[in-house]
C-alpha cells in the first residue's frame, strides 16, 4: 500500500513549542551578527569579533533548522499500526497494544497546578480549549523512560500506558485511526470493479 494515501496530521505540542523558540534565537541571532561586526571594524577587538560572528551565525543556523522541523512532528495512522514521528524519535505502534481511545479538551487533562512550571503554564495556554485523543494502551512499545526522554510531558497524563495527541482537526484524526484499526488497508482501498468473465472473450 502506498505511504501517500494516508494523512499525515502534525502534532501541535511541537508546532507550538518550535513557534515559540524561533523568534527568541533569530533574534538573538541577529544581536550577536550585529555585535560581532562592531567589534570586527574595531582592529584592536577583531579577534573578538570573529568569535562572536561564528556564535551569531550558528544562532542563525539553528533558527533556520528549527524552522525546518516545526512540521516534522506528527501521527499518521497506517493499517496496523500508528506511526508517532518527532525530529528525534520514530516510533510505529500496532494497533494490537490499543484498548481504547476517549477523547478530553487539554485543560481538563492538564489543569493548571503547583507543579506545571511557568513556561508549561505558558505553552499550553492557547491550546488548553482544544480537543485531544487519548489513547489508552495495554503497554507501552518502548521503556517508558525512554518515551519521556524524546516527547514532551504533555503526551503523558499519568504513569499508565497511554499517549496524548493533540493535532488539529482530532475529528478526521479519530475517524481515520477508527477506520483503518477496523479495516486495515481495505480502508483505503476503493471497491474495483469486478470483471466479468466474457469481457475477456474475443470477438471473431
Amino acid at each position: 500500500m502506498s505511504r501517500r494515501l494516508t494523512r499525515r496530521f502534525p502534532l501541535l505540542i511541537y508546532e507550538r513549542t518550535i513557534n515559540r523558540w524561533w523568534p527568541a534565537t533569530l533574534t538573538l541571532g541577529l544581536v550577536l551578527e550585529g555585535v560581532g561586526l562592531f567589534l570586527f571594524l574595531r582592529q584592536r577587538d577583531a579577534w573578538r569579533g570573529g568569535a562572536v560572528l561564528g556564535v551569531g551565525a550558528l544562532t542563525l543556523l539553528f533558527t533556520l533548522f528549527l524552522l525546518l522541523i516545526r512540521r516534522m512532528a506528527y501521527v499518521q495512522p497506517q493499517p496496523t499500526h500508528l506511526r508517532l514521528v518527532t525530529p528525534f524519535l520514530r516510533l510505529n505502534i500496532s494497533y494490537k497494544r490499543f484498548r481504547r481511545t476517549v477523547t478530553a479538551e487539554m485543560s481538563a487533562i492538564f489543569p493548571p497546578s503547583a507543579r506545571m512550571s511557568a513556561w508549561q503554564r505558558d505553552l499550553l495556554a492557547p491550546l488548553a480549549h482544544k480537543t485531544a485523543l487519548i489513547i489508552e494502551l495495554t503497554s507501552f512499545p518502548v521503556p517508558p523512560f525512554f518515551l519521556r526522554l524524546f516527547l514532551s510531558p504533555f503526551f503523558f497524563k499519568d504513569r499508565t500506558p497511554h499517549l496524548v495527541i493533540l493535532v488539529d482537526d482530532w475529528m478526521a484524526f479519530s475517524t481515520a485511526l477508527e477506520s483503518l484499526r477496523s479495516g486495515g488497508e481495505q480502508a483505503l482501498k476503493s471497491p474495483r470493479k469486478k470483471r466479468s468473465i466474457l469481457s475477456g472473450l474475443r470477438r471473431e
